[in-house]
């Protein structure tokens, strides 16, 4: 009979054995190409995050709820975010967020790419860790920029990896034209906000299946207005519908001809989105005020702002708002944000406002 140790030497060698031949086997099965069937994004397990600063010192992080992505076969690494799921967890901050700062109505989405070198990744498998430089570009508002950052590449299994900023990456607001936003911000908030964000994120990616290439239609495909926005779906209560068109009457997006109360083409995303908004404030009137800078006489900047106030009725008449639900009033140049004594200024102080009236 076998002695207790000789027991024991012989279980330890059996499993040695088995870890040794786990350990092969897991090896083989890692393929040295990094990019085998392709990639696709477990948007619940990653996060995008962005910091703030704002009074100076305090700083806020948010994110974006909805986000997608892949790897292709070749490595090209495209994540595409929805700019309506802003996440600040306060629902006037989101819309702030979305109609002054982002300006989602016309840049509903920012795409990321990268080009990945295999030679970078091909010994992942063994590593399991590796950090890698990266060029990436970053389309945002309507501007394309191409930087480099360090990522760290984890393959948590065969089939799964992580893919994470090693540091925070930072992002001036000038370099994609997001100036005028934070101004608007900082109005709508009262507060000094800094002029740079900082970006960091969490991607995690699952291998696809043989046969099944990850699907590049679903980094294409078009989105509703405001679908991915975190909001209560269907009718708002009155502080969020108050909220709401006291936003849109900051965003200075609806536009005309010099002198004319036509609507110029520029303005149908914003105004589509105000038509959005009053269908889900079915029980409120709104009245929508025309205002002009200090340019012509009196009188002619009187009428002007009446008719410009009653173009914009007139197109949310046209997708269905009853007439008896808007009140429409011209200001003229009597109600000034700011001294007519820029162009800017004056650009600011030519505007349409809205507003609940009971």
């Amino acid at each position: 009979m076998m002695t207790i140790f000789a027991r024991r030497a012989l279980l330890s060698l059996i499993l040695s054995f088995w870890t040794l031949l786990a350990v092969s086997l897991g090896a083989q099965a890692q393929s040295a190409d990094p990019f085998e069937n392709g990639w696709v994004l477990d948007s619940q397990a990653s996060e995008l995050r962005f910091m703030s600063i704002k009074k100076g010192n305090l700083a806020e992080t948010n994110k974006f709820a909805t986000i997608s992505g892949l790897i292709t076969q070749d490595g090209k690494a495209q994540i595409r975010v929805l700019m309506d799921s802003v996440d600040t967890k306060v629902d006037l901050r989101n819309v702030r967020m979305r109609f002054l700062f982002f300006e989602t109505f016309l840049h509903p989405e920012t795409t990321i790419t990268v080009q990945l070198d295999p030679a970078l990744l091909t010994d992942l498998h063994a590593t399991r860790r590796k950090m890698i430089d990266v060029e990436y570009t970053v389309a945002l508002h309507g501007v394309t920029v191409t930087k480099t950052a360090e990522v760290a590449v984890t393959l948590i299994s065969n089939d799964r990896v992580a893919v994470s900023t090693t540091t925070p990456i930072a992002v001036t607001l000038a370099e994609h034209n997001l100036e005028e936003g934070r101004t608007k911000l900082q109005e709508a908030a009262n507060v000094d906000i800094a002029p740079l964000g900082v970006v960091s994120f969490d991607f995690v990616f699952d291998r696809a299946s043989p046969g099944t290439p990850p699907d590049t239609a679903v980094l294409t495909n078009a989105v509703a207005p405001g679908s991915a926005a975190l909001e209560t779906r269907g009718n708002l209560d009155r502080e969020a519908c108050v909220g709401r068109f006291e936003i849109l009457s900051r965003t200075g997006n609806i536009y005309f001809r010099t002198g004319s109360a036509r609507l110029d083409g520029k303005s149908t995303p914003l105004l589509d989105n105000l038509h959005d908004i009053v269908n889900r404030c079915p029980d409120l009137n709104i009245e929508i005020s025309g205002h002009t800078d200090s340019d012509g006489s009196n009188a002619a900047n009187q009428s002007l702002s009446e008719r410009r106030a009653a173009s914009v009725a007139s197109y949310l008449q046209s997708k269905g708002v009853p007439a008896s639900r808007m009140a429409v009033v011209g200001y003229g140049e009597a109600r000034p944000l700011v001294d007519n004594t820029t162009a800017q200024n004056k650009a600011r102080n030519r505007r349409i406002e809205f507003s609940v009236i009971n």
